[in-house]
């Protein structure tokens, strides 16, 4: 998890339930991409202007790479060739090499040109595509709804209100529940992922934004309670919560093992 407000990365073991190690890192780090093909956990830090690359198994910062006036979002290709980068600030989506970090490109992936503009709500900001059903949703955080946008057809399906200033996503891995958080609520929204119907409301949460699924839990972010809640993904409950460094955003995939 990306500690926003003590500069570092906490990293977690799932199993046991506490924090192993801090990482320092660039200036309020806030996107995380762990690539677990290639055991390295990137990391964006937008005051500082950059990425940090971290080994997953020594805990090691290896390399620090320019990325933009400020990068905040933050992805990788599964194989780790490719990270995805959001230069928030630079209005520009970068595209690096994996292994050292020259850059390579500046939107689509392979022919580095714009598809097709799909209208969405206010402000979209994070996405989670699921595949099985051919959808790519956005979550829209001055409108309070989600965009369901169809992947073939490039069209939007529909939108799905939440709550206050909807800031991440996560699909449980049965694939039967969205679970999102919603920052201004400090509320987490369950939906049907198959007919997009509300199910609950959870509350007791601290400005969440990061949030992930493993197993049979849910793992949420809590931005001003500087710890990580984790959920039964089945029914929504509380079932432990993990303190981690000074306000944790945890945006993105922030899942990982080393092979």
């Amino acid at each position: 998890m990306t500690n926003q407000g003590s500069h570092d990365v906490s990293v977690v073991d799932l199993a046991a339930g506490r924090v192993v190690a801090t990482v320092p890192v660039g200036r309020a780090p806030a996107g995380v991409v762990a690539v677990s093909a290639t055991g390295r956990v990137y990391v964006a830090n937008p005051d500082s202007r950059d990425v940090s690359v971290i080994d997953m198994r020594s805990g090691r910062v290896l390399a620090t790479w320019p990325a933009g006036e400020g990068p905040v979002g933050i992805d990788a290709s599964a194989d780790g060739r490719r990270v995805f980068v959001v230069d928030w600030f630079g209005q520009a989506l970068r595209i690096l090499d994996g292994a050292d970090g020259r850059l390579l490109a500046v939107v689509d992936v392979e022919a580095g040109a714009v598809r097709a503009r799909v209208p969405t709500g206010s402000h979209p900001f994070a996405l989670l595509l699921d595949p099985a059903r051919r959808r790519l949703f956005a979550l829209n955080v001055q409108s309070d709804d989600l965009s369901v946008i169809d992947t073939e057809r490039l069209l939007p399906q529909a939108r799905v209100p939440v709550g206050k200033a909807p800031y991440g996503v996560a699909l449980t891995p049965d694939g039967r529940r969205l679970y999102v958080t919603n920052q201004h609520d400090d509320s987490v929204s369950v939906i049907d992922a198959e007919s997009l119907r509300p199910l609950q409301t959870l509350r007791d949460f601290g400005y969440p934004e990061g949030i992930a699924a493993w197993g049979g839990e849910v793992l949420v972010v809590n931005w001003m309670d500087d710890d990580l809640s984790v959920l039964d993904a089945a029914t929504g409950r509380t079932l432990r919560r993990i303190p981690t460094g000074r306000n944790p955003r945890g945006f993105g995939a922030f899942i990982g093992a080393p092979p």
